[in-house]
C-alpha cells in the first residue's frame, strides 16, 4: 500500500480486511533482515507511529 524510509530502515504499510473492517500492518526492512514490527493496527497512522516506535527501540539497543 505505502512506504518510506525511516532511519535507514524502510516501513512498508499494508492493508487488508477482517470481519468486513480495514486494518492495517506495518513491515520493517533493515540491515539485518526484515521483520513484521506491528501486526495490527485499526489505522495507518498508528501502524506508522508503532513501527517508528520499534525501529527507535532496536536502534537504541546496539
Amino acid at each position: 500500500m505505502m512506504s518510506f524510509e525511516y532511519r535507514e530502515c524502510k516501513i512498508q504499510i499494508e492493508r487488508d480486511t477482517f470481519n468486513k473492517q480495514n486494518i492495517y500492518a506495518a513491515w520493517v526492512n533493515y540491515d539485518r533482515g526484515c521483520a513484521i514490527a506491528v501486526p495490527y493496527a485499526v489505522t495507518p497512522t498508528e501502524a506508522i507511529q508503532k513501527s517508528k516506535q520499534w525501529i527507535d527501540k532496536r536502534l537504541n539497543l546496539d
